[in-house]
């Protein structure tokens, strides 16, 4: 009767306590880089090219780099992509405008650029492992994979410009619009005169 609830649940704690803490700091400094874009993207640029040298120096795991690019090519796609698409239109959601008379909704990705971000670098670390363990290098003649992936990127990325052009919406904002305001009028120098 003394093992059940008490001290005996307190015995086998730490291993679980311990995991659960580390999940709680990675998940902080997860949250803490959010801000952080560009610091984010440079630090998956360089866990890219540790990979991409890893590829290089082993000769070998085309299989696995040929599966990221299709998973990576499937991550673009819902980058790219409103979160509601107007071929769909049976949905109760926001719907991009395809007239001009039509009401302005911003665009919302169907795949946030955090989540992009996270997904793309826990993809390239998982590949990164998988080239450690020989059960992964199957041999394949590379260049047929890198031919047939190129032709999936151009069919796709066409299909998607397509949608892109069909339905007016454009997935990038270069930043904040600026009103110029009326031009050539004749009181507005620029200088106050001091």
């Amino acid at each position: 009767m003394e093992g059940i609830g008490g001290d005996g649940a307190s015995v086998a704690s730490p291993m679980p306590q311990w995991g659960h803490d580390a999940w709680r700091m990675y998940q902080y400094y997860l949250d803490k880089s959010t801000p952080l874009s560009a610091y984010r993207w440079i630090g998956t640029l360089v866990i890219v090219a540790i990979y991409c040298l890893r590829v290089y120096y082993v000769q070998g795991f085309y299989i696995v780099a040929y599966g990221l690019g299709i998973y990576l090519l499937n991550l673009l796609i819902g980058f790219l992509s409103p979160l509601v698409d107007p071929e769909l239109e049976g949905s109760d959601g926001p719907l991009l405008p395809t007239k001009g008379s039509d009401e302005f909704k911003p665009f919302i990705r169907r795949l946030p650029e955090f989540k992009f971000w996270y997904s793309m670098t826990k993809a390239f670390c998982i590949a990164f492992v998988m080239t450690f363990f020989s059960v992964f290098d199957v041999p394949v003649f590379w260049p047929i994979l890198l031919c047939y992936w190129i032709v999936l990127f151009v069919l796709t990325m066409r299909r998607q410009i397509g949608h892109m052009i069909k339905y007016k919406y454009i997935p990038f904002s270069i930043g904040k619009q600026k009103y110029s305001g009326k031009k050539g009028s004749a009181g507005s120098s620029g200088s106050r005169g001091d």
